[in-house]
């Protein structure tokens, strides 16, 4: 490659930021045999390896954004579903509110039109006027009783009045909140697909022969990591047994293999991330928050050395990526866009947390 050629790379380095982290190499996760060295080409000088790997870092960093605005989306989905079957809920308690007060007021109508039948005497004045002693008594009885019945009906009428207030008052706070949510939403999907914009355009400059070679970078880098996870001897002391909702977990994983990734996707024909390791669970009969970041919030943490098949490993500082381990330190995950639903090395990308869905 010539300068013209790395001059446009550099540039378009300094120009950009943002990633998820791409898949390890092959299959051999438990213990990696040693990597062959890339047979040097002619353009393949130690420039423009640097410059390439300059290139893949900026693209991770690219589709880390990306992954981190993906999550956001996604949490204001959450929250917005969350906040439309809550004014749903809110709606149905107001008519069942007004049905209410409806049949109380209709119940008071009916005690002051029996009083006007009466004379409009109020029955302790009817009572005085009588002249049967028993009627008296049994008389004073039932006053009491209506007396009773009147303050409870009153009593309850204030109460449900003050309960369709409050409702109106929660539908409201609901509504704002949605709004709020939409807006959130939108300015995440405009940030997520002007990161991917971003990396496309970046790997939209590479020659065919630039791309093979970043390729076999992106290999080598998830395979260091892996290796060096391996080496620690952290295999060693994982032996936990799936459970029977891991297990089921795990075969639902598994039948997504090759699907192609998109952000925001929960199925059945493309996944995110979280959207993958969500769905998993579902179909376990578990059901665990939609983002990456509310599962490590939220599900038990463990240790890794304890963690089992089923359980989902937290990756990055800030919880943008989330995988599945399914054993002999492997992982299966959605990586990030242009990719598909793969097996992984468990270590290929920096673990922040495993956490246990079913604990």
């Amino acid at each position: 490659m010539g300068a013209g050629k790395r001059g446009l790379l550099t540039a378009a380095v300094t120009a950009v930021c943002a990633v998820t982290v791409l898949a390890a190499p092959g299959t051999a996760f438990a213990s990696p045999s040693p990597r062959p060295s890339p047979t040097p080409s002619a353009s393949a000088t130690a420039g423009t390896d640097k410059d390439l790997e300059a290139v893949r870092k900026q693209l991770d960093d690219l589709y880390h954004a990306a992954a981190v605005a993906t999550d956001e989306y996604n949490a204001a989905e959450e929250a917005a579903d969350q906040q439309s079957a809550a004014i749903v809920a809110l709606a149905k308690k107001i008519v069942k509110g007004k049905e209410k007060l409806a049949e109380l007021e209709k119940r008071a109508g009916d005690s002051a039109a029996a009083q006007y039948r009466t004379g409009g005497l109020p029955d302790e004045a009817q009572l005085m006027l009588s002249d049967d002693p028993q009627q008296f008594l049994n008389g004073a009885g039932r006053i009491l009783q209506g007396q009773r019945a009147t303050k409870g009906l009153i009593a309850e009428m204030t109460r449900t009045q003050e309960d369709l207030e409050q409702y109106a008052k929660d539908a409201s706070a609901q509504w704002n909140k949605l709004e709020a949510n939409r807006k959130t939403k939108a300015a995440a999907k405009k940030k997520v697909k002007k990161q991917i914009a971003a990396a496309e355009e970046l790997e939209s400059q590479l020659e065919k022969e630039e791309k093979e070679r970043l390729a076999r970078l992106e290999q080598q880098a998830a395979y260091q990591a892996q290796t060096a996870w391996l080496d620690s001897g952290i295999l060693d002391e994982i032996n936990g047994k799936a459970s029977a909702q891991g297990k089921k977990a795990v075969e639902y994983a598994s039948a997504q293999l090759g699907k192609p990734y998109e952000w925001g996707a929960e199925g059945p024909g493309s996944y995110d991330c979280s959207g993958l390791t969500s769905q998993a669970w579902a179909s376990a009969g578990q059901a665990i928050p939609r983002t990456s970041q509310q599962q490590w919030k939220q599900l038990k943490h463990v240790a890794v050395a304890e963690m089992r098949p089923g359980d989902l490993i937290i990756y990055n500082a800030d919880a943008s990526h989330v995988a599945m381990y399914i054993g002999d330190g492997a992982i299966i995950h959605a990586p990030r866009p242009g990719r598909t639903v793969t097996i992984a090395g468990a270590g290929s990308m920096p673990i922040l947390a495993v956490v246990r869905p079913d604990a």
